[in-house]
């Protein structure tokens, strides 16, 4: 999403470390570069002016103007002033610290993402939190869209307010909380209609919403592809009706990204949570320190490992670990592998995590990198019968020619699969017999087959 400001910063920053120090010209100059950089990431004007002049105070400093790496440290400097943008550092949590029911309000215009954050939402405090909850549709407005939302609790696992037609949104919300408090629910999210753009009669019905249901939270969910718009939203919105945090759908999208930076200034209300994609897992935490790092090229670790930690099957993870440890490795193993790196999405979603990324994209220019091939691999092992896949080494001609047919590849690509699996499998037993300190004493290297060259053979990198 931040691709383009991130390009454009990075030029920034390696055109100012070519110089030995930074003179108050190169600073000046550098800071337009971010402020054009910005403005072409739809970042709103007054929050550009801002951020610039904090930068541009803080570079024009002793400490950096004598700097051995002075765009290193205007780098920093830049940092921790897009950390500060975006909220300060650190995810700013729900507020769940009433007597419950505790009621959440979801506000919005229409196609934003409301009743689809809603049921993630419910999902994600069923689970994770642990709580009873209750999701309640308040919108008349639009044709089925209290069904979607049952449909959604339903996927998510948990309960719907039971559809009565001609209740107005108010008579809704109230009955809402009635159920709630009978039914010892803990919170009770409420999905209100949106429009297709402000209207007093919108502001209306949820400012009668609130004043009926006093809740913890005001969400406001705003697309992040719609970039200004998205901030004049959140404006008029927290104008009307007091919005205490936002939601941001489609991160994973294309859009420029200046209706993140802009929103914390602009509102005072902090970002939440992040959706991206439909599906009901696909929401996060909001953190400012790893988005900033992110957008600066620095990657964010820590949000990967806990996808990782969210998405990976931990009991099969070990059952591997214990296998390699004793040099075993089938293509069973392989392809749970493969099964494992699906769960935690797009392979470009994963590399735009890891620090220097940017980089090896721009290197790579228009090429994009070639994930069909695990695919494929799949496709192979599941049409190797069970002895197959546990002993590779019987497959012979007549075996490649019938999984080829089965699996809709050539002989050549499972001959390809076949070497991968044999140096990969070499390499676990290297592991096995060299133990954790012989790996620490020897390095990496000594899993390396004798000629040095990584699995895949040529010189070629694994997966193609």
């Amino acid at each position: 999403m931040f691709e383009t400001l991130s390009g454009k910063l990075s030029g920034v920053f390696d055109g100012l470390a070519k110089r030995g120090a930074l003179s108050e010209a190169d600073v000046t100059e550098a800071m337009r570069e971010v402020r054009l950089a910005m403005l072409d990431a739809d970042v709103a004007l007054p929050v550009v002016k801002d951020f610039v002049n904090k930068v541009r105070e803080r570079a024009v400093g002793h400490e950096v103007l004598d700097s051995i790496s002075p765009g290193q440290a205007v780098a920093k400097i830049v940092n921790d002033a897009l950390i500060d943008a975006l909220g300060g550092a650190g995810a700013v949590p729900l507020n769940l610290n009433a007597v419950p029911p505790v009621p959440i309000l979801m506000v919005g215009l229409q196609g934003s993402g409301k009743t689809t954050t809603s049921g993630k939402i419910a999902r994600r405090l069923a689970q994770r939190e642990r709580k009873k909850v209750l999701l309640a549709s308040l919108d008349t407005q639009r044709p089925a869209a209290q069904l979607q939302l049952a449909q959604l609790a339903e996927r998510a696992g948990v309960a719907s307010l039971p559809i009565i037609a001609g209740q107005t949104p108010v008579e809704i919300a109230q009955r809402a909380m009635e159920v709630g408090r009978r039914e010892g629910y803990d919170i009770v999210i409420l999905d209100t209609a949106g429009r297709l753009s402000i209207d007093e009669a919108l502001m209306d019905e949820v400012r009668a919403i609130r004043a009926e249901t006093s809740p913890a939270e005001t969400l406001l969910v705003v697309d992040a592809m719609t970039g200004q718009d998205a901030v004049n939203t959140a404006k008029a919105f927290n104008e009307a009706v007091g919005v205490t945090g936002v939601v941001m759908t489609r991160m994973d999208g294309d859009a420029r990204g200046g209706a993140a930076l802009s929103m914390r200034a602009i509102t005072g209300a902090p970002i939440k949570l992040t959706g991206s994609g439909e599906k009901l897992d696909a929401l996060e935490e909001f953190h400012p320190e790893r988005v900033a790092g992110r957008i600066l090229g620095l990657g964010d670790i820590a949000g990967l490992v806990e996808k990782a930690a969210d998405t990976l099957d931990h009991e099969e993870s070990e059952k591997l670990a214990l296998k390699m440890m004793q040099g075993k490795f089938d293509l069973d193993d392989y392809a749970a592998q493969i099964r494992q790196i699906n769960k935690m999405g797009s392979i470009s979603g994963i590399l735009g995590m890891l620090p220097g990324m940017g980089k090896l994209k721009d290197a790579l220019g228009d090429k994009e990198l070639d994930t069909s091939v695990l695919t494929r691999h799949q496709a192979i092992i599941s049409s190797m019968t069970r002895a197959e896949r546990r002993q590779p080494s019987i497959i012979k001609a007549s075996r490649k020619k019938r999984i080829a047919a089965g699996s809709g590849t050539t002989v050549q690509e499972i001959n390809r699969l076949l070497k991968q699996y044999d140096a990969m499998a070499s390499m676990m037993k290297r592991f096995s017999k060299l133990g954790v300190k012989g790996l620490m004493r020897q390095g990496l290297s000594a899993l390396m087959p004798k000629g040095g060259r990584p699995p895949g053979g040529g010189g070629r990198p694994p997966f193609g």
